[in-house]
């Protein structure tokens, strides 16, 4: 079973537009259908947005019970996760920079292979 954008808004009371907004960041993976529309596996979004618990009286956050060492690994491996995610940003800023000087040099050479005109007077004056 994977949920759709809105069936995952309601399993974890969250927006449609935050949902998506992690999927294009990256912090959830999902893959989008022929239709366009997203397919997440549940266990996927639940890893981010916790599930909500339908109680009888009132709508709770189901959260995992974490004690104060646990909760510094968390925050550590939070952190890491960030940093992480900052230097992916940041290298694929860079390869698409190069992949755009790339084109530009091969633009440049190919202009110039194709560039029939003669150069100099000696060549004008001798046709080599």
């Amino acid at each position: 079973m994977v949920y759709t954008l809105g069936e995952a808004s309601k399993a974890t009371g969250r927006s449609k537009s935050t949902i998506s907004k992690a999927i294009k960041s990256g912090r959830i993976s999902a893959t989008k259908g022929e239709t366009g529309a997203f397919a997440i596996d549940p266990s996927e979004l639940h890893r981010v947005y916790p599930a909500i618990v339908e109680s009888e009286q009132n709508r709770t956050l189901q959260t995992p019970k974490v004690n104060s060492r646990d909760d510094g690994l968390i925050r550590e491996l939070q952190a890491r996760l960030e940093a992480t995610q900052e230097r992916l940003t940041d290298k694929e800023s860079v390869i698409t920079d190069l992949r755009e000087d790339r084109d530009r040099w091969r633009q440049q050479a190919t202009t110039l292979l194709e560039d029939k005109r003669p150069r100099g007077f000696w060549k004008k004056l001798f046709g080599n």
